[in-house]
């Protein structure tokens, strides 16, 4: 699964860097946060056909971590379903609308995945995992809209916009850390992964190709990032090799 990642990139660099034409938050933008967990609130990049409109613009939006299926009853929900897999995300009740119709990107500067320690049963080591050339991670995701019945149709928070992370089976040498892996998409897959026209499941599944090996490379970081409250850019940097054990 992936549970916590980092996201520490200015809001103008995410917009030059996915190359987005609407800031779907203008008054919004969020603080680095080396300790991304769920139910806070990331940046999405998606692209959707304004009202008279005859294409879809790519925007960059605010939306909160754990989605909530638009026919939920309440947005509790949400805690559990901050991941989907790909294995069965075309099919799920709760992620298969906005698989054929609302996929996001989810920038990241990388993930924190958790290894077991050999000959500790109860302690298990972090590790944080990252694109090798130091690029953003664009993970594959789901956005979804839910209406809050309690609410008045003029409220501003009527509408809650949620998002979930796609996850594959890890590759080889990032298998050893954890079984699983978000999906990422390669820019070269942006715009089709993005549009909103391509409504097919085949071809969309299509675009969820794993990433090349080598692609990504990992390190142990301090057990700090264990605790949701700890933050700041102490939690990516690299154990001294006494400390921790480096996969490669």
């Amino acid at each position: 699964m992936c549970g916590r990642y980092a996201s520490a990139r200015k809001k103008h660099e995410l917009l030059e860097e996915f190359e987005v034409e609407q800031d779907g938050d203008p008054d919004r933008e969020l603080g680095d946060d080396y300790n991304v967990a769920p139910t806070k609130n990331v940046y999405a990049v998606l692209s959707r056909v304004p009202k008279e409109a005859q294409r879809a613009v790519r925007q960059l939006r605010i939306v909160k971590w754990g989605l909530v299926p638009a026919w939920a009853k309440d947005p509790s929900i949400g805690s559990r379903l901050i991941n989907a897999r790909i294995e069965t995300v075309a099919e799920k009740p709760s992620f298969r609308q906005a698989f054929a119709k609302r996929r996001c990107l989810l920038p990241a500067d990388g993930y924190f995945e958790w290894m077991p320690v050999e000959g500790e049963k109860k302690k298990k080591q972090p590790y944080f995992i990252h694109p090798e050339d130091g690029g953003v991670l664009a993970m594959a995701g789901l956005y979804e809209f839910w209406k809050d019945p309690s609410r008045a149709d003029d409220d501003p928070l009527k509408w809650l916009v949620t998002c979930t992370v796609i996850t594959t089976d890890a590759e080889d040498e990032l298998g050893r850390i954890h079984d699983r892996m978000p999906m990422m998409i390669e820019r070269e897959r942006w715009a089709e992964w993005l549009d909103p026209k391509v409504t097919d499941v085949a071809q969309a599944t299509r675009l969820l190709v794993p990433a090349e090996q080598g692609r990504l490379t990992a390190y142990p970081v301090s057990t700090d990032v264990n605790n949701v409250r700890n933050n700041g850019p102490d939690l990516i940097k690299p154990l001294p090799e006494e400390e921790g054990t480096a996969l490669f």
